[in-house]
């Protein structure tokens, strides 16, 4: 609580003392004054550079409002109504991203589960890549509705919104952590002719999913029990210098897949130079079926994220243009891979035309079988004679 001779200064007579209203410490104030106080920079559509208020009646008390009977501070002149509103579209931008990519995951998890006859290294790694994309738009959709969306869950800043925010970062982290997995076995294939795959899968598994606890553990202690007051406000929403301790991995395993990616390229292009076999007639199917997946690799692996921290200063003019890429990039970025990596997959689309050729073709035979014995049971239960040609039907 900052002190009331640090703020204003308060000679004689009825005045309100100073307050926490959970957003601004507000100090103390000469009845029938205003005390102004820049607005907080955590409230998306708030404008620091504006002033709050809260009035001080004459009897010494601070102002009550009407419907809430509730000493009131005054935060409508925080609101930049253009600002708001494009935070608003912006935020519309992630949600809907979020939840068409939940749904293309989802499906997409539903297909590689059941058709069995796809079970292989390379899907486990794309159900595992599937699976945390999901978990994360999940919990993205989860922050925006029940913590962003209400004002009084960050203040009162309880540990159900600070667990989310751990959870949160913990699959986003994985997100890279699986993207780098997905690089590192494509990597380890193409350049390593004796492996197991077997036990490289099993530990990428192993790898893919606790490595992410590491960090975030570490992140969630140091930011919790070293960190300054701000760090630990507003469900851990604001920025903070320990954001770093998740930040770091993350740009480790965009540039180990950018050079898995190098080298992957490299290793293709001598592989297609070389003889398919003894005929001599170019490079194998197989071949060409890598070099088409490294260049599909690249949205997996996320390299579009290196340009994040060129993000623009507040109120530069490419500031919106730089959010709704960001926004599109980030929330559409699950629909992106499922649909490369599912719907647009070769293997998948085989499956399923086998599956419905066999539900079709089941479909018409037994409704063939069914007109062919029809006429036959007619003939049992005429009494008449033939009619006149029938006989060669």
């Amino acid at each position: 609580m900052l002190q009331s001779d640090e703020r204003c200064s308060v000679n004689s007579g009825p005045f309100c003392r100073g307050t926490w209203d959970g957003w601004l410490c507000w100090p103390d104030t000469a009845a029938g004054e205003s005390a102004l106080l820049p607005c907080p920079d955590f409230m998306d559509g708030f404008d620091p550079t504006r002033f709050a208020h809260k009035d001080c009646d004459e009897d010494g008390e601070w102002f009550r409002h009407p419907l809430t009977n509730r000493t009131w501070s005054n935060y409508t002149t925080c609101v930049n109504l253009d600002k708001l509103e494009w935070m608003e579209q912006v935020r519309t931008i992630y949600e809907t991203g979020y939840s068409i990519s939940l749904i293309a995951l989802i499906l997409s998890l539903g297909i590689l589960s059941y058709f069995r006859s796809l079970k292989c290294a390379r899907i486990t790694l794309h159900m595992n890549l599937f699976a945390s994309f999901a978990s994360n738009n999940t919990l993205w959709l989860l922050w925006y509705r029940m913590v962003l969306a209400d004002p009084e869950v960050l203040k009162h800043n309880g540990a159900s919104c600070i667990t989310l925010h751990l959870v949160l970062h913990y699959f986003l982290i994985t997100n890279y952590a699986w993207m780098l997995c997905e690089g590192f076995y494509l990597h380890t294939v193409l350049v390593s002719a004796f492996v197991s795959e077997k036990k490289l899968v099993n530990w990428l598994v192993v790898l893919g999913w606790t490595t992410p606890g590491i960090v975030i553990m570490a992140y969630g202690f140091l930011r919790g029990y070293a960190g300054t007051p701000e760090d630990t406000i507003e469900c851990w929403m604001n920025e903070s210098v320990y954001d770093n301790v998740f930040k770091a991995p993350v740009c480790i395993s965009m540039l180990l897949n950018l050079l898995f990616l190098c080298n992957i390229i490299r290793v293709v292009l001598l592989k297609l130079k070389a003889p398919a076999g003894p005929q001599g007639t170019g490079p194998s199917r197989t071949i060409l079926q890598a070099f088409r997946a490294t260049l599909l690799l690249v949205p997996l692996l996320g390299l579009q994220y290196i340009l994040t921290p060129f993000r623009p200063d507040p109120g530069h003019s490419y500031e919106r243009t730089y959010e709704i890429i960001s926004a599109f990039t980030a929330s559409f970025q699950g629909l992106f891979v499922a649909v490369l990596f599912c719907f647009f997959n070769g293997e998948v689309i085989a499956q399923v035309k086998r599956k419905w050729r066999t539900v079709f073709l089941r479909t018409r035979t037994n409704s063939y079988t069914a007109t062919q014995v029809s006429p036959v049971r007619l003939q049992f239960i005429r009494s008449g004679p033939p009619i006149p040609g029938e006989e060669k039907v």
